[in-house]
């Protein structure tokens, strides 16, 4: 089973982040870290789900302060998204940027540009996972 997630997430990371069938591709990213620099964790996953949310963030709106117990990863489509870690890491990003976004660690987004800002995010995780868990 752990092969078979293997294989599954390195498609969904491939397919989401560039057109496998086109005859000019480009890598938008491949790393082991987030985007803060910490290393990507192992992950056990029993009953693999994948989710792909896209994700509209009105200009100047700030989402809840949250954060992931899955590991996720998203490219920014359109728009400026300013992302800032609970211990002050911040992220700027631009439209085509592609974020490996924090897993169990609080931060929270912002559009900070002058265009709504779009995000597609895919989300890997057992069946059933939270997504994202907001701080109360």
């Amino acid at each position: 089973m752990k092969k078979y997630f293997n294989y599954l997430f390195l498609f969904v990371l491939i397919v989401t982040s560039v057109n496998v069938f086109a005859a000019n591709s480009e890598k938008v990213i491949q790393t082991t870290v987030h985007w803060n620099g910490q290393s990507i964790k192992p992950i056990h996953i029993d009953h693999p789900q994948v989710t792909i949310l896209r994700i509209s963030i009105p200009v100047g709106e700030k989402l809840a302060m949250h954060k992931h117990p899955i590991l996720n990863v998203g490219y920014l489509t359109k728009g400026e998204l300013t992302v800032r870690s609970g211990k002050g890491g911040v992220l700027v990003m631009h439209p085509g940027d592609p974020i490996v976004e924090l897993v169990d660690e609080w931060h929270y987004g912002e559009s900070t540009g002058s265009e709504d800002a779009e995000i597609v995010v895919t989300y890997v995780g057992n069946k059933d996972d939270d997504l994202s868990i907001i701080k109360k």
